[in-house]
């Protein structure tokens, strides 16, 4: 979650953006600054490994998808479902909510899953209207094994939950600082020895990096878990996971190396 002045900064710089498309040439120009600050040997970002070689038998089926602004691509939701459904038992963190699109598809198939957000009265505070706040956890508020939390994840405190998760999902600022004290505050408190972190918007795109998130990840992972950074392919995620895993060397406009069967169906709400 930001603080007051970097939260109110990010919505509106979304609003302009949706209104003068291109000012989106400002914001990559800004990457280039960030990409110029990155350490050589993550100038091509972290290592790919794909959906196929974490899942052999991938498939998944989303129930929860609204294709409205500000969520995650199909890829990143199945990517996170996939990674719950590994373990029967599974427990799930997620910092920044939004719509709670991520969570509901989560927790069919989690035990127990938990987000993070700022109050209503925050957002309201912040000076952003009440349809804005209320669109927050539309579809995950009456959900009976999500736990809806509330506050700024740049000082919750992560120590009292006095609890660990199998999979934690950082999706709130995306400001260097708060991408730098969530992670920080993740592995302090949140990671046990089989825990498996995802950070979504570490690509623009699954191929357009995103400088600033990538060296806010390498600022607040412990060095000795370097190693286990990678971008998961296909997807805007990077991913903290343990293990051995046949991986790749980021390639911009490479030829597909997997196609996916996607099926629509819509219902009303």
């Amino acid at each position: 979650m930001a603080k007051e002045n970097k939260f109110k900064k990010a919505i509106r710089g979304v609003f302009e953006i949706i209104k003068n498309p291109w000012l989106l040439n400002l914001v990559l120009e800004e990457n280039t600054v960030w990409e110029n600050k990155t350490l050589p040997n993550y100038q091509n970002g972290f290592p790919i490994i794909d959906l196929t070689t974490l899942f052999p038998d991938f498939s998944e089926t989303l129930n929860t998808v609204s294709f409205l602004d500000g969520g995650s691509l199909p890829t990143d939701l199945a990517l996170l479902k996939a990674l719950c459904r590994k373990k029967s038992d599974s427990s799930y963190f997620e910092i920044g909510t939004w719509r709670g699109e991520s969570v509901a598809n989560v927790a069919e198939v989690a035990k127990e899953c938990y987000t993070l957000n700022l109050s209503k009265k925050e957002i309201l505070d912040f000076g952003y209207g009440e349809k804005y706040a209320n669109a927050h956890s539309f579809f995950s508020k009456n959900l009976p094994n999500v736990k809806q939390l509330e506050g700024n994840s740049s000082y919750y405190d992560f120590a009292g939950l006095n609890k660990k998760f199998d999979v934690i999902f950082i999706d709130g600022s995306h400001h260097f600082e708060d991408v730098v004290t969530d992670t920080q505050n993740v592995f302090a408190h949140l990671v046990h020895d089989k825990s498996i972190v995802v950070w979504h918007d570490y690509g623009f795109s699954p191929e357009r990096i995103r400088y600033e998130i990538l060296n806010a990840i390498l600022a607040g992972t412990p060095v000795a878990f370097h190693e286990n950074l990678y971008q998961v392919g296909n997807s805007m995620c990077a991913i903290f996971i343990r293990g051995e895993f046949t991986s790749r060397s980021f390639g911009l406009y490479e030829e597909p190396k997997a196609i996916y069967k996607v099926s629509l169906e819509s219902r009303k709400v």
